[in-house]
């Protein structure tokens, strides 16, 4: 089954108001940046998709991908571990305005969230948050002498990340430090929107080599010249 499209407008085309949608990135690496835009570009001509629940790692930088979201007002709520990061103003100023929700969540704890709605685990218990008000009205429980929280799975309608190569079968590979969350964001969605920098014929890939396997993704667009977040906002720029 060939899963790429000819165009971003079409690898996006099925993102609906109220979707939780995960991003992946640590930062830039491996930001979806054209893909983000796509979705902006949508919401300025159509008013959709808007209510958006965004899980990240952060929430933005400046005023270019997810934090150009959160300034077009498209985000009701960010699900992340760095609401504060380089440049943070987007999400800071909806914040103290009241105009978006956010669930913090440890580094680690956002990651196996993540893993855990991939792999059909409702719930699992870790020390991280104990005794803090992270972990405030979650069930507890000791054991081996230890006091540990529960936390639940963490899915999503739809994941949109960015791969170095694809098959036209949906196969990918990732760029270094670029894979981060994105393995584990493809497999915890219902749909999986990719955008690679080259596709290539199905075999072209060592299955040695492929991170996340085609069964995880339903669209994959190429973006040759991906933008990098911290260039653009080296050069200042606002999308």
């Amino acid at each position: 089954m060939d899963k790429s499209v000819a165009t971003m407008a079409a690898a996006i085309a099925d993102i609906a108001d109220g979707m939780t949608i995960m991003i992946g990135g640590f930062g830039g690496s491996g930001a979806p940046i054209e893909l983000i835009h796509a979705l902006i570009d949508r919401f300025r001509a159509t008013g959709s998709p808007k209510n958006l629940t965004i899980v990240n790692n952060n929430a933005g930088n400046g005023r270019i991908g997810i934090a150009a979201m959160i300034d077009a007002g498209m985000v009701a709520k960010m699900v992340c571990s760095f609401p504060r990061s380089a440049d943070p103003r987007a999400f800071t100023e909806k914040y103290l305005a009241g105009e978006i929700g956010l669930e913090l969540v440890p580094q680690g704890t956002l990651a196996e969230r993540i893993r855990a709605g991939g792999a059909g685990i409702p719930a699992f218990y870790t020390p991280t948050s104990y005794g803090t008000d992270l972990a405030k009205g979650k069930p507890t429980a000791q054991f081996d002498g230890r006091m540990y929280v529960q936390e639940r799975w963490l899915k999503a309608d739809a994941a949109i990340i960015k791969a170095e190569l694809a098959d036209r079968q949906g196969n990918l590979t990732y760029r270094k430090a670029a894979r981060n969350f994105s393995p584990l964001m493809a497999a915890a969605a219902s749909v999986t929107i990719v955008q690679a920098t080259r596709i290539v014929e199905p075999g072209a890939i060592d299955p040695e080599a492929v991170i996340t396997p085609g069964i995880f993704v339903n669209r994959i667009v190429e973006i040759s010249d991906a933008q990098q977040e911290e260039a653009l906002m080296r050069a200042g720029v606002a999308y």
